[in-house]
């Protein structure tokens, strides 16, 4: 019997378990819920909230509000200098690095032991054996996985304490039988300089026979094309003719799929979607023809939902997993194995169907973009447009923003189309001053700007006078309440504006085409 049909076999129990979920999604969850509410029972979060007394999923709201990062900021900042029991038992040592919010360039999740095990792992060996299942011909064990992952830093130079990417947190504490199935070296794989790490990822995996990939879309691409680059060869075929499957997450693979396609040029290689955020691994595609994933529902995270027009109420009507309704979009909320309690995560979700749950990802609770990783939010963008302003003498009346996606030599960037009121005295003074504040107060954004490999400079576009205008008019839009897209994920608002912005509009222009 090969490695792949024996590791197969050993997770065919587990691939049972989640067939439960069809019929059991409530039991499971208040299950969870009990769990999670008695080992937290001691801690400081717990007796202020009564978690003696909860029994019930109505019991546990009676008591414990909705939070976002900056209600559990102060709690989370006294954990990270080693303060026990304060939202999850025990001392937490690690903590996921994400994007900022509006008052920080950062946040720090928490990731405990238990979030380790009970969830993040878990969650890739679900992956795993989700995909055996539906690929019993597969290889994969035969050869190597290449896992992309960050790197990490002291935290507060306590003993043994660090903070940075969780791919970076889950490759340090990943067991030795996972080692032995990936690359690289975690020497390789932690290294902070994403071009030295590109490079000996590149000449490393060249030497491997690799069959799984798994990691962001965009950081990958950028490491297959160096491989290709180094090669000389077609596609990945040729250098790895055993490959089979990318397991993928972080950020929309739409933009990336027919790149992939070509790239590695196999007509039976699978792609499978995974939901494994900061937070918590919430989600993965479990059948090959449709693109939805399967919600996780026995893991160490509870889930409420908040309809998406209730989000902005002082209260809002929330509800347990059970409580959905298919068609309809929600932001998500979770308590978490690492203290993180009805917790608003900022992802928003559509459910597809009920049995099992099954949903997508509709987006973020506000405008964004987060086509690279870099979870550019309207606060970034405001921010830095004041500090351009500041640095020009100009005045912005209306803006958009929106991603260009990677061309065939992996050239990607953010195209912003602005009307100003006032012209700046420099727009290659301006945009640079916009690139710049953007990565002094956006961590993620500052990473994949890093030396122009994932993400080039800016691009700006001078729109006519009264373009945005005219584009809510056609929409029916002009006046009352109605606002212009700031950013978004798509290139549908800025295309249908530049279109518009015909034939007055100036030459793009970045600090490097002026």
């Amino acid at each position: 019997m090969n490695k792949t049909r024996l590791v197969g076999c050993f997770l065919s129990g587990r691939r049972r378990s989640i067939s439960k979920y069809e019929n059991q999604a409530e039991e499971l969850q208040i299950k969870v819920l009990r769990n999670l509410t008695r080992q937290a029972l001691h801690t400081e979060w717990g007796q202020t909230h009564d978690f003696a007394h909860v029994k019930d999923y109505e019991s546990f709201i009676r008591n414990s509000p909705i939070n976002t990062y900056e209600e559990l900021k102060s709690y989370i900042d006294r954990m990270r200098h080693g303060e026990k029991n304060v939202l999850w038992k025990g001392q937490i040592q690690w903590y996921a690095k994400s994007s900022g919010t509006t008052n920080d360039k950062s946040k720090f999740i928490p990731i405990s032991k238990a979030c380790l095990q009970d969830t993040h792992y878990r969650g890739g060996t679900d992956a795993v054996a989700c995909y055996l299942g539906l690929n019993p011909q597969s290889r994969m064990f035969d050869g190597k996985a290449l896992i992309l992952g960050g790197s990490h830093s002291p935290n507060y130079n306590l003993p043994h304490s660090l903070v940075g990417d969780l791919s970076a947190i889950l490759i340090e504490n990943v067991s030795s039988f996972v080692n032995h199935f990936r690359i690289p070296s975690k020497e390789i794989a932690l290294l902070g300089d994403f071009e030295e790490k590109r490079e000996k990822i590149a000449h490393a995996a060249i030497r491997e026979n690799v069959t799984n990939l798994s990691g962001v879309p965009s950081w990958m691409l950028s490491v297959l094309t160096r491989i290709m680059d180094i090669t000389g060869k077609k596609n990945l075929e040729e250098i790895w003719p055993g490959i089979e499957v990318f397991f993928h997450g972080g950020v929309s693979f739409t933009p990336y799929r027919e790149q992939y396609h070509q790239l590695i040029g196999k007509s039976d290689m699978h792609y499978i979607e995974t939901y494994n955020a900061s937070e918590g691994f919430f989600g993965l595609q479990t059948d090959l023809q449709d693109k939805a994933m399967t919600l996780m529902i026995d893991y160490g995270v509870f889930y409420e939902f908040i309809p998406i027009e209730e989000i902005d109420k002082e209260h809002p009507h929330v509800v347990p997993l059970w409580g959905v309704e298919t068609g309809k979009n929600y932001a998500m909320v979770i308590s978490t194995s690492a203290g993180l309690w009805r917790y608003m995560i900022g992802d928003t979700v559509k459910f597809t169907q009920k049995s099992p749950y099954k949903f997508i990802i509709t987006g973020r609770t506000k405008f964004f973009i987060n086509a690279f990783g870099e979870e550019l939010i309207v606060d970034n963008a405001e921010n830095g447009l004041k500090a351009a302003c500041s640095a020009t003498g100009a005045q912005v009346r209306e803006y958009t923003a929106a991603p260009v996606y990677m061309d065939a030599q992996g050239k990607c960037r953010h195209q912003w189309l602005i009307e100003f009121s006032k012209e700046p005295t420099s727009l290659e003074t301006f945009a640079r001053a916009l690139d710049l504040k953007l990565q002094e107060i956006n961590s993620d954004y500052e990473a994949k700007r890093h030396k122009d490999i994932t993400l080039q400079h800016l691009e700006i576009i001078p729109a006519r006078k009264d373009l945005f205008d005219d584009w809510l008019k056609s929409k029916g839009k002009l006046g009352g309440q109605h606002k212009i897209p700031r950013l978004s994920n798509t290139r549908t608002y800025i295309n249908e504006m530049l279109s518009m912005n015909e034939p007055a509009h100036s030459a793009p222009l970045s600090p490097h085409n002026p």
